[in-house]
């Protein structure tokens, strides 16, 4: 008897580590081999919650991206505004130009105007790129009054070019003041009904004799 509890005596620490150590073992191995579905769902619900945070800052960029093309096109829109504006103050400015240009009495044509002379418009015409043409009259002429008539009027009416103006100038009649003078002496006129083209300035044709309207067409288109 006495042995049998020396012997268990010695074999119960035995026991109890023997016990312990399986109780350690077993946690390890269950924490080890717990389900692998706990650590995937667990891994799944942090992606999830990455993928919300992505898709919160996705649709935050998309807004931002709204407002700036709603942005862009409200920018457009003004500077298309401010362009037709812009147009629009620019022809009226041409045509205010075009008004003011010449300021003389129009005897004929509308696109290409024959005036009656006087220096300011005289002075712009010289300034232009134009063409100018004068024609040198007298009141008591027959061969003036006939020629202005039947060929240097309905020419201008005719004519289509912006290019283009004319200028009647008074030639020793009653109507003829001091700078008409000077502009037939400066051109070396001699005769009433003589004709004078300037281009950039400089005198390209005199020619004294009569004209048809077809002549003038024709020497005009010559000279442009």
């Amino acid at each position: 008897m006495k042995n049998l509890i020396k012997q268990d005596g010695l074999a119960m620490p035995v026991i109890v580590a023997i016990i312990a150590t399986a109780l350690v073992l077993g946690g390890i191995t269950y924490y080890n081999l717990r389900p692998e579905g706990e650590k995937m769902m667990e891994e799944g619900e942090d992606m999830m919650e990455e993928g919300e945070k992505m898709m919160q800052e996705g649709e935050s960029m998309m807004e931002e991206g709204e407002d700036m093309m709603e942005e862009g096109e409200k920018m457009m829109e003004e500077e298309g505004t401010t362009m037709e504006e812009g147009e629009h103050m620019m022809e009226e400015d041409e045509g205010a130009m075009m008004e003011q240009e010449y300021k003389g009495e129009v005897l004929a044509g509308s696109t290409s105007p024959l005036i009656v002379f006087n220096s300011d418009d005289y002075q712009a015409a010289l300034n232009s790129e134009e063409l100018v043409v004068l024609y040198f009259y007298a009141n008591w002429c027959p061969v003036c009054r006939a020629e202005t008539r039947d060929a240097l009027y309905p020419a201008f009416n005719e004519l289509d070019n912006e290019n283009v103006v004319g200028f009647r100038v008074n030639y020793n009649d009653s109507n003829t003041d001091s700078s008409e003078k000077d502009l037939a002496r400066e051109f070396g006129v001699a005769y009433q009904h003589t004709k004078v083209f300037l281009k950039n300035g400089e005198r390209i044709l005199k020619a004294p004799d009569s004209w048809s309207k077809q002549r003038y067409l024709d020497e005009i288109s010559n000279a442009l």
